[in-house]
């Protein structure tokens, strides 16, 4: 992506435009190892090498996060009472535009995928992609083959009928699901309407990836450059460049 360098260091959460064009004039701001006085020259963001004041800058403004939620945080790019998930990461994320793929609920723990790309975070979540989402839920009471039954037919929210999902019981009360939707309380809902209360709610896959083992809640890493292919490739998005 080509970017004039007052933007892209602006856009790098490194200072305010006027500050950044400043810098440059000053002969602060070098690209390639070589200084940059003009504000105005663009520069490709994800090859190019910034640096400022001699130290070299992390340029890219495309980045693709996995991030393993914690209960207690919103699924939002910014809350005025609440924190969210964008609270765990450095600013210069909701800088360049990552956001959350989808929610998870507040209480809900597990993957959440987060990017910079908007064609990719839509096409994820549009229904006629029917990206896959596994979820490890814990219930009250028992669970029973009725309920796989029911859950294998689609049930009849009210509101609308969720599409049929594979329901695997693990436990008494324990249970994995994977279903192609992503609405409001989904899961939860579905759960209730076969007469169980879902107590915890776990998120293990999307798509294609599957939680990071080694990050603990609250922990998050950049996906792999095999991750997003993968990510893209569940999007119906032609693989082209490492993006």
């Amino acid at each position: 992506m080509k970017m004039r360098l007052d933007r892209w260091l602006a856009t790098l959460s490194l200072g305010s435009r006027s500050e950044v064009r400043e810098w440059i004039r000053g002969g602060k701001a070098a690209v390639n190892g070589r200084i940059i006085r003009d504000p105005a020259l663009s520069f490709e963001t994800e090859e190019d090498r910034p640096a400022l004041n001699g130290r070299e800058i992390d340029g890219r403004v495309m980045r693709h996060v996995m991030m393993h939620k914690p209960g207690g945080l919103l699924t939002a790019a910014r809350d005025a009472k609440q924190p969210t998930v964008m609270d765990l990461l450095p600013p210069v994320y909701r800088s360049i535009g990552c956001m959350p793929v989808g929610r998870l609920d507040k209480d809900t723990t597990g993957l959440l995928i987060l990017t910079c790309d908007g064609e990719l975070n839509h096409r994820l979540l549009s229904p006629g992609r029917h990206v896959t989402k596994r979820y490890r839920v814990l219930v009250e009471g028992e669970l029973t083959e009725t309920a796989v039954d029911a859950f294998a037919a689609g049930i009849d929210l009210g509101d609308f009928t969720a599409k049929p999902a594979e329901l695997r019981l693990l436990g008494p009360s324990l249970a994995e699901t994977v279903i192609t939707e992503g609405k409001f309380h989904q899961v939860k809902r579905m759960f209730a309407a076969v007469g169980n209360e879902v107590t915890a709610l776990h998120r293990c896959a999307f798509g294609p990836l599957e939680l990071d083992p080694e990050l603990r809640e609250g922990e998050w890493r950049e996906l792999t450059e095999e991750e997003v292919r993968l990510l893209r490739e569940a999007a119906g998005m032609d693989q082209g460049a490492f993006r």
